[in-house]
């Protein structure tokens, strides 16, 4: 079976066929490094790794470009509002590039935390403003741009594929077309490539360019930089679904502007949202959580990974304690299970055969059918429940499957020897727990985390591990 994917531009499952055979070139939105990315954020981010594991896995070399955006992220999409990398730092009195390397290292922390592959390239928005002004140049040159106001925008209506990701209307365009409207716009949809007139005085970011010092759009950085390490067309882009409408609508209409390259991108992948209470979560609504916030109360990363690959990609994925609980309890229950292969199992067989095959096989055809991960899961499940499969022949084919999961379920159960005295502290911890002295337990608990200790409570008692 070959892999098949649903892309976003055609509303349909395609099998997916890369330009160059055996390499993939694929570009994900990045973060906007003025805060911690919240649960939500990092939701996506799982599935694009999902999705790069099956690629590598299936013998693709995947060549992964992902943007971090220091500058140019106005708080709306339509062009309105103030600059949130700017906004933060005048919050937390920190310089604008204090906030940005602060909350870039903290991201790609998280992603460490959640065994999320880092792209093979990272390009930081203000290190190619030269990229994104010479991208507006080749837009102006074909005739696509207007000034107005001491800004340069984007004429949508200069481009007759606007709008077709989305599938607009092109009788009455939206994408672009918020409440508040400037003035400076021909049409609502129309959004800006460079600023030079800013609202917001002694704007912190300003470079110089041939329409005036000023910053770049927040549209730009992302096709300018793809197009830079992927050149003018390339297999995949990803993202959340809350870019179809807006930034990659724009994305798509700059790129092939500039190129005459149509389609620019042959397969957009989006991610559903994670909601709480059928509320998407996100920061303007105040609803958010960060990893860091569920393991200070007790979850490791790989619980919320687990989580995450209960639900379809394209699936919005209703969150809980109670959802998060029951993730946590199956992850450690199926470590518990493979632990226990481990110290039955003599040897364990570079490649599975018989049944153990068959599950394999079973389970890759679940991840080439559109990362269908909860089928996958199932058949993981199945297999680790069948007696008849010996455990050595488990052992092999549950490597193989975790190379697209990532959630380290060989390395997790490898018997480790601990020092003496962590060893008595896990001791007297239990000997507290048991005697209902909590205060006491979880003072043990926040020492030997400082010691790089973790602990996870289980029915079937505690476990430990090694702080990643």
């Amino acid at each position: 079976m070959s892999l098949r994917l649903f892309n976003t531009l055609t509303r349909s499952v395609e099998d997916f066929v890369s330009l160059e055979a055996g390499r993939v070139q694929m570009y994900a939105c990045g973060p906007t490094v003025y805060n911690y990315a919240h649960i939500g954020n990092l939701r996506t981010y799982i599935f694009e790794d999902l999705l790069r594991r099956t690629l590598e896995y299936l013998g693709y070399s995947v060549e992964h470009v992902m943007n971090v955006t220091d500058v140019g992220h106005l708080t709306d999409d339509a062009d309105e509002g103030e600059d949130k990398v700017i906004r933060s730092a005048r919050e937390q009195g920190m310089t604008v590039w204090e906030i940005a390397e602060h909350f870039t290292n903290a991201f790609f922390s998280d992603l460490d935390n959640l065994d999320v592959i880092r792209p093979t390239i990272v390009c930081k928005a203000t290190d190619h403003i030269q990229d994104m002004i010479g991208l507006i140049e080749r837009i102006e040159a074909k005739g696509h741009t207007y000034i107005s106001g001491g800004n340069v925008y984007f004429d949508v209506t200069s481009f007759p594929h606007y709008g077709e990701l989305a599938m607009l209307d092109r009788q009455n365009l939206q994408a672009g077309a918020r409440v508040g409207v400037d003035e400076n716009k021909r049409n609502p949809a129309d959004f800006v490539l460079w600023f030079t007139n800013s609202k917001f005085e002694r704007q912190a970011m300003v470079w110089d360019s041939p329409w005036g010092r000023g910053y770049p759009g927040w549209h730009i950085e992302c096709s300018a930089m793809s197009m830079k390490y992927l050149g003018d067309k390339f297999d995949i882009h990803c993202g959340g679904v809350d870019h179809i409408n807006v930034h990659h609508t724009n994305e798509i209409a700059q790129a092939e502007a500039a190129t005459g390259v149509h389609p620019w991108v042959r397969y957009w992948l989006h991610g559903e949202f994670l909601v709480l209470d059928k509320d998407k979560m996100s920061k303007s609504l105040g609803n958010i959580m960060t990893l860091s916030s569920l393991t200070e109360k007790g979850y490791d990363s790989m619980d919320f990974r687990y989580f995450c690959l209960g639900g379809h990609y394209r699936s919005q994925l209703q969150f809980s304690p109670e959802a998060l609980d029951a993730a946590r309890s199956a992850r450690l229950s199926l470590l518990d299970r493979i632990a226990d292969f481990r110290r039955r199992a003599d040897s364990v067989p570079e490649h599975p055969e018989g049944k153990a095959a068959a599950y394999l096989s079973d389970f890759t055809s679940r991840m080439q059918d559109d990362l269908h991960v909860p089928q996958a899961l199932s058949v993981l499940w199945k297999m680790i429940k069948d007696t008849q499969v010996p455990p050595e022949q488990a052992l092999s084919a549950i490597g193989f499957m975790d190379r697209m999961l990532g959630l380290g379920l060989i390395e997790n159960t490898a018997e480790e020897n601990l020092e003496e005295e962590l060893s008595r502290l896990i001791e007297e911890r239990n000997a507290a727990r048991k005697n209902r002295d909590f205060e006491r337990a979880d003072t043990i608990r926040e020492d030997l985390e400082k010691r790089g200790i973790l602990l996870e409570d289980g029915p079937d008692g505690t476990r430990w591990k090694r702080k990643r």
